[in-house]
């Protein structure tokens, strides 16, 4: 993977997946905060049914490992959350494209609803307390992409809180150890989400092709549907040649399924 020197602080540009992640989550914060004002009651039960709370996960609300991260309750938290994804998201895609960042995103954010649940099951069944903490925000992929910037462009130089200046790898660390203590906090279930993001981050970085699990799948799904499209030509030019010779005369193809000339030889000779 490619290297960056130091860089001054700056926004990237705002556009591709960077753009649409920001504006979708940027919209369903305004959607809830309206749906505050109009009707409360209704906005708050329905902003608890879409955070991630394992327990209801298990008892079938599949859809918050996903919806969780469009749920922004507080302005500052969300505002500061916009920005890092904006940051990272857009570094990152001027060198590795809209799909990979998109696949990086939800991968770190399903990830971090992984690890919570599997941190509560465990708690269940070793009968040790996890305070049941209902997981909000973006922050799992905005993990995972702190992670790839660590992992991919350790040596680039940002601005740790605007005024101190530190390298990828080194600020990918810090928040890991401060995700580590806090998991011996009452905390400890949105810590181990969050180690739970950087992972998924990880396991993708190492495993992704570099223009997304979206391309290579339909590239994949593209040479399949090439392959059958092969086999039903080779499968009727077997049939066609049954057929003439049921009718007296010789007809052959070749493993492509194309007519071979028999008379070309011949033909050629009065060229």
């Amino acid at each position: 993977m490619p290297r960056l020197g130091s860089t001054p602080f700056a926004f990237p540009d705002f556009r591709g997946a960077t753009r649409r992640l920001v504006v979708v989550n940027l919209a369903a914060f305004f959607m809830l905060a309206l749906a505050g004002l109009v009707l409360p009651g209704w906005a708050g039960q329905a902003a608890g049914w879409l955070t991630f709370q394992p327990a209801f996960f298990l008892h079938g609300a599949i859809w918050q490992p996903l919806t969780y991260s469009l749920i922004h309750p507080s302005l500052i938290g969300t505002l500061f959350e916009l920005l890092s994804l904006w940051f990272l998201a857009g570094f990152l895609e001027s060198a590795h494209g809209d799909a990979w960042i998109t696949g990086l995103y939800v991968w770190s954010v399903l990830g971090t609803a992984l690890a919570g649940a599997l941190l509560y099951l465990a708690g269940v069944g070793l009968n040790l307390p996890v305070l049941p903490v209902p997981l909000y925000g973006c922050f799992g992929g905005i993990f995972g992409l702190l992670v790839a910037i660590g992992l991919l462009y350790g040596d680039t130089q940002f601005l740790l809180f605007f005024t101190i200046g530190i390298k990828a790898r080194y600020m990918a660390i810090i928040f890991g150890l401060v995700a580590i203590a806090m998991l011996f906090g009452e905390q400890r279930l949105y810590a181990f989400a969050q180690l739970g993001g950087a992972l998924a981050g990880y396991i993708y970085i190492r495993m992704a092709p570099r223009r997304g699990f979206r391309f290579a799948f339909s590239e994949s799904w593209y040479g399949l549907r090439n392959r059958y499209y092969r086999w039903k030509r080779r499968r009727a030019a077997r049939k066609f040649e049954v057929y003439m010779r049921a009718q007296g005369r010789t007809v052959r193809f070749d493993g492509k399924g194309q007519k071979i000339d028999d008379d070309h030889d011949d033909k050629s000779r009065w060229n």
